[in-house]
């Protein structure tokens, strides 16, 4: 890197507005050799370098907010849980963004992601009346008082047709084990991980104020998400903001009701399935247990772990906004996870999040892979084995 004049003030800056631990790295490397752009080529692997950004954020300098070095990220965070100083690179990151946002806006890709979350709720362009397409014809029940859970859906699986059937499969179980549940549906915005994670602060903030105005207005106390970066958010982001709930992700509350009696998979599906775990279900929230317990019960299934695996898994390359991002083909993580799988002899590439189930799907497709191995959510596995398939 070039010598450059340091801004002691934009430091003092990044670390008052969250990046505390930016200080405490030693420039040691470890989380460029851990980070998942190592592993492909091309022009982000060579210009993104973790260490690098870190040290332009200690030193004020320049250079940094290069889209294909700050927004490269996917905060996947597996360079967390390297450094030996655990400087969190992931949330200084997020406010290095913040700072760029602020003078510079979101990237020109994403920004219609950040108008339709402003205008409708959700970064899909869709509309609010259209948020409980995917219950359609399964007499889902409103969310109230009598009630002891709010199923919160991700806005993907609101409005992506594909992740729509994950929706669909978490509500069929969930009213097949008896659990007393509801939605709440067009009033609903965001839950504003994504978006928060490219910086835009201000945008999430909002929905942010928003959903926990609603949900307290709901007397919403318990909350099950179908996507494990609704439950981190909900977990991490919002208690600054006064949102207070147990939350749980499908997986966790699937495992438990197993485990009971409750969930009982007893229609014998078939193949070799391997799981993937997303990045903020397993390294984020440390759930990696109730996924494989429910996976190795599926009835004749052969379950093969991937070589990284739990919270050691490599990522899918959606997190921190990059699913609204191109990434050039031979640079995608998910090719990686897919011939991983293959080499495993799986059939059936299952995870249990939204954005993974993209990023997998357009890999095997991508690669003429999508016949011989199919990407499922771990969800619409579950039903098939309790109520059958639709």
């Amino acid at each position: 890197m070039d010598r450059k004049n340091p801004f002691p003030e934009v430091t003092e800056a990044l670390v008052g507005s969250g990046a505390e631990t930016l200080q405490w790295c030693m420039q040691c490397g470890m989380c460029t050799a851990a980070c998942p752009w190592r592993l492909v080529k091309g022009e982000i692997s060579e210009k993104f370098n973790n260490r690098k950004m870190q040290h332009m954020g200690q030193m004020g300098v320049d250079g940094y907010e290069d889209e294909d070095v700050l927004y490269a990220c996917t905060t996947c965070g597996v360079c967390v849980t390297r450094c030996p100083r655990q400087t969190n690179a992931v949330a200084n990151t997020r406010v290095m963004r913040s700072l760029i946002v602020e003078t510079s806006g979101l990237p020109k890709s994403v920004r219609p992601t950040a108008g339709s979350l402003h205008d409708n709720g959700n970064p899909w362009q869709g509309a609010r009346a259209d948020r409980l397409a995917w219950a359609k014809g399964l007499d889902i029940p409103a969310f109230g008082p009598d009630k002891e859970y709010l199923l919160y859906v991700c806005c993907t699986s609101c409005y992506d047709k594909r992740s729509m059937k994950v929706a669909r499969a978490v509500a069929r179980v969930l009213k097949h084990a008896g659990v007393s549940f509801g939605v709440i549906g067009a009033e609903e915005n965001c839950c504003g991980e994504s978006i928060r994670k490219l910086g835009g602060e201000a945008v999430f903030q909002e929905v942010a104020a928003k959903n926990v105005e609603l949900f307290k207005s709901k007397g919403v106390k318990k909350i099950i998400t179908t996507s494990p970066h609704c439950l981190w958010s909900f977990t991490y982001d919002y208690p600054e903001f006064g949102g207070e709930w147990e939350v749980v992700h499908y997986s966790e509350l699937f495992a438990r009701l197993m485990q009971e009696g409750k969930l009982k998979l007893e229609k014998p599906l078939e193949g070799t399935i391997s799981f993937h775990d997303p990045c903020y279900l397993g390294r984020h929230s440390g759930v990696v247990d109730e996924p494989r317990a429910l996976a190795q019960a599926l009835p004749n299934v052969t379950f093969k772990e991937l070589s990284r695996n739990r919270k050691d898994s490599l990522c899918c390359g959606g997190g921190g906004g990059r699913v609204w991002m191109e990434t050039p083909a031979g640079a995608r993580f998910g090719d990686l996870r897919v011939y991983e799988a293959l080499e495993q002899g799986a059939n059936v590439l299952a995870t249990s999040c939204p954005y993974c189930i993209i990023m997998l799907e357009a890999s095997a497709m991508a690669l003429g892979k999508d016949e011989q191995l199919k990407v499922r959510d771990l969800s619409e596995l579950i039903a098939e084995a309790t109520v059958g398939g639709e």
